[in-house]
């Protein structure tokens, strides 16, 4: 495709990212609601917080079976219609949440919501990528992923504005709304042509999962690490806040909507620079700058600097997280855009579900100080290694089928080599 678009093409493009977008903001949205009402359910329902936090587990454990129904039936029958059912079924299963009369029913509707929210990010993110050109994948990236931290701060402002007043249950019917303007302006999305060209029979899809195994393990263990980080530095971040340094709400909120400003300035930012110094550079160089805010973050003796160290933490958590949407994707099969990275970026989720659990449970026994400090140190580290041992397709072209092999990724491996397959020559592919 040439440099020039239409306005069509330009308002194609547009509705796109902002569907991806918005189906990411609302999903993430639906998930942050419990994590700010955890103490609360567990009063109203008589149980610990511990047992609440399973909860949370269990959300994040079903989100493979979404991304693999989902993501399957996207490489299939195209990314526009499953990414509006997988909204109308995640938005349902949040509203049956908020009515739920005991613990069991909430459990279950919260592992059924997993399976909605594991969905959203495969198809979503490939139907917009695949929408855009090759130079903006990058930004475009950044501004996908930091749809999830957009949703953590739309409810932290619902914590404090509806919360106080009304209580944890009406926190989850408020989704449902804007989930009716998210399907409207995906209705507009027209499928793109990578999707066009890279469709195929059944026994070719299962052949190109089949050759592409040692990619694929590579991609669910540098997931598992990027979650170990996103949701090690995030999910019980409230609680600590309330039970260990005693914050109000008022307090609480403002906090977490201050670090997920951070969180979108960071992966926009780290995004973007994704695009001029290369994918891997730009999460390396976030995650192992992120340790160095874990005194401030947690140890801090005051609210100004739990502030700075909130926002400077997701910054960076987040910087390296925002450049994954296009990261992965470049190194998918085409015919598996929805599945491949969806699945593998969820089977990352399965292996970090515990996270949240680990975390309430040494909360528990010792302080929450501590145990977050000391595992966010760890997995940031460690995910700066599982990425630099990592290959890297920045600017591979998604029309024709063009992709990263399992023989190019075992060289790559071996040798030490980043190989930058295929590059879109003078970033104008559109695809």
């Amino acid at each position: 495709m040439s440099n020039t678009i239409t306005e069509n093409e330009r308002a194609n493009q547009r509705n796109a990212v902002l569907s991806g977008f918005l189906g990411w903001t609302l999903d993430s949205f639906d998930f942050f609601v419990l994590i700010f009402v955890v103490s609360a359910i567990a009063r109203d329902f008589g149980r610990s917080i511990p047992a609440i936090a399973l909860t949370i587990t269990a959300s994040l454990a079903m989100r493979p079976v979404g991304a693999l129904v989902f993501g399957v039936l996207a490489d299939r029958y195209g990314r526009r219609g499953l990414l509006m059912a997988n909204i109308v079924f995640y938005s349902l299963m949040e509203i049956l949440s908020g009515m739920a009369p005991t613990y069991a029913s909430f459990f279950i509707f919260r592992m059924l919501y997993g399976i909605g929210m594991g969905g959203t990010w495969g198809v979503g993110s490939s139907l917009a990528l695949e929408s855009v050109q090759s130079k903006w994948r990058g930004l475009v990236s950044g501004l996908l992923q930091e749809g999830y931290a957009t949703g953590n701060i739309l409810a932290a402002i619902c914590y404090y504005m509806v919360f106080p007043h009304w209580g944890w249950r009406p926190m989850f019917f408020i989704g449902g709304i804007p989930a009716l303007l998210t399907l409207l302006i995906c209705s507009k999305v027209k499928e793109s042509e990578a999707w066009q060209s890279s469709r195929t029979d059944w026994s070719t899809y299962r052949r190109a999962i089949s050759k592409n195994w040692q990619l694929f393990c590579y991609l669910v263990v540098l997931m598992a690490m990027m979650n170990f980080m996103s949701h090690g530095t995030q999910d019980m971040y409230p609680t600590f806040l309330q039970r260990q340094r005693h914050f109000s709400v008022n307090a609480t909120s403002l906090v977490t909507i201050i670090s997920m400003i951070g969180a979108i300035c960071g992966g926009v930012t780290f995004g973007l620079f994704s695009d001029k110094w290369g994918r891997r550079r730009a999460m390396i160089t976030a995650a192992l700058l992120g340790t160095m805010t874990i005194p401030l973050w947690v140890f801090a003796p005051n609210l100004r600097l739990i502030i700075v160290g909130a926002f400077a933490m997701q910054f960076m958590v987040q910087g390296a997280w925002g450049v994954i949407p296009a990261h992965i994707t470049e190194l998918s099969p085409g015919q598996l855009r929805a599945f491949f990275p969806g699945f593998a970026y969820q089977l990352g989720v399965l292996i970090a579900s515990s996270v949240g659990y680990i975390e309430a449970v040494m909360g528990e026994h010792f302080r929450y100080a501590f145990s977050m400090g000391i595992l966010a140190a760890t997995v940031l580290v460690v995910g700066a290694v599982v990425i630099y041992f990592g290959p890297e397709a920045k600017g591979v072209s998604f029309v024709g089928g063009q992709h990263l092999t399992t023989d190019e990724f075992d060289r790559s491996r071996v040798s030490g080599a980043r190989p930058e397959l295929l590059p879109a020559k003078n970033g104008s592919t559109a695809t």
